[in-house]
């Protein structure tokens, strides 16, 4: 028989995705957690949504702060991403790996040196499966330029490569 979690995660890895970072203002600091499963809702308002899973330390902090940032990754910041996929951080691995956050002008925490990094207010948050999807309404947002970080069948990848 076949193991359908296992084929489900098989086939939906062939889905080129962005990588982002999800932060959240916490007792005494910054959390953060990596993110593919994000996308766009709405552009008026305008509106995106990402999935957290029900045993993420983000979840509950999502919830009681009420806004959270989302931070697009570009390609040379795969460091950032693999330290932040892995739950809580240690704030000297992080000032290690050079790990930078600004606050909006709502005191939301946003990674430094992204692609994007859009400021959020808890707009809902739906449950479905393991996973809760918060739908946040952007309220402040900036951009550059740069090539994206991709993730591929299980790899990081870049534009163009295979």
């Amino acid at each position: 028989m076949s193991d359908h979690k296992q084929d489900f995660r098989r086939a939906l890895g062939r889905f080129a995705t962005g990588i982002t970072v999800v932060t959240v203002a916490k007792p005494g600091g910054v959390h953060g957690m990596t993110a593919n499963a994000f996308a766009s809702v709405s552009l008026e308002p305008p509106q995106i949504l990402v999935c957290v899973a029900e045993k993420a330390w983000a979840r509950e902090l999502l919830h009681a702060a009420g806004r959270f940032g989302v931070t697009i990754l570009g390609e040379d910041q795969r460091t950032l991403s693999d330290y932040f996929a892995f739950g809580p951080q240690e704030p000297s691995e992080g000032e290690r790996l050079g790990v930078r956050f600004r606050h909006s002008a709502r005191g939301t925490p946003l990674l430094e040196g992204g692609l994007a990094t859009l400021d959020c207010r808890l707009e809902a948050a739906h449950v479905s499966g393991d996973h809760t999807i918060f739908v946040g309404e952007v309220e402040e947002m900036s951009w550059s330029d740069g090539a994206p970080l991709i993730y591929f069948e299980g790899k990081y990848r870049k534009l163009g490569a295979t």
